[in-house]
């Protein structure tokens, strides 16, 4: 009866740490970077006939 009891927290905590491990996952993809205010780059107009 123990070996079988070992196997069913063994499986529980397989489980438990696959459904951790995914919501990780999950949390990691859904964090946004934070947006610069600034453009990278800038065209100048300067000199145009408009």
């Amino acid at each position: 009866m123990s070996r079988l009891l070992a196997a069913a927290l063994t499986v529980a905590l397989a489980a438990a740490l696959a459904v951790g491990a995914a919501l990780g996952v999950v949390a990691l993809l859904e964090a946004r970077p934070d947006q610069p205010g600034t453009p990278l780059i800038t065209y100048e107009r300067a000199g145009r006939g408009s």
